[in-house]
């Protein structure tokens, strides 16, 4: 990255708070323009994301991160938030599990470290909140998430299966 701000800061990971509010929606927004170019991206759009605006989820998780039930992180270089993780702490028949929802760092601001010191302190965090795990989706054909969650120890667990069936949901970019 040379000279880029990126490259001048160390990453920093810190729980959000409401003054990042207006930055967490704009990430989030970002996050998912990027899923229309991704394999799978349209169907996980309709599904799974969050809706667009993003302002009223982002509003109940940071809500919900009050409780404990959600934790919200941001991750800055110097001052300034490029990225940012959810994960929900979810009841399973045993332990808590935490699932990531998103992780999201700006495209020029990846490859600093950010992303995994967000998994990092996710993991963490999730520790300490009693969970047995932790668990994240990649999209199809997104070889850079999926290495990116499996160097920092999360294996594949099962695998879902799409077929389209008519337009309006596609499962190609």
């Amino acid at each position: 990255m040379g000279s880029s701000p990126a490259s001048s800061y160390r990453p920093l990971v810190r729980p959000a708070e409401l003054a990042d509010r207006d930055a967490l929606v704009s990430l989030a927004e970002t996050a998912l323009a990027q899923l229309d170019n991704q394999r799978g991206g349209d169907v996980f759009r309709h599904r799974d994301a969050r809706p667009s605006p993003a302002g009223p989820t982002i509003d109940a998780e940071l809500a919900a991160a009050m409780t404990g039930d959600v934790i919200v992180l941001v991750g800055c270089l110097g001052a300034v938030p490029v990225g940012y993780a959810v994960a929900t702490v979810e009841a399973t028949r045993s332990l808590p599990l935490a699932v990531i929802t998103d992780l999201f760092v700006l495209p020029e601001a990846r490859r600093v470290g950010v992303g995994r010191a967000m998994i990092d302190s996710l993991v963490e965090r999730a520790t300490a909140a009693g969970c047995g795990g932790i668990q994240a989706e990649a999209l199809p054909g997104d070889r850079d998430t999926k290495n990116f969650f499996e160097a920092s120890g999360l294996v594949a667990r099962k695998i879902t299966v799409h077929r389209t069936l008519t337009s309006g949901i596609s499962d190609d970019a």
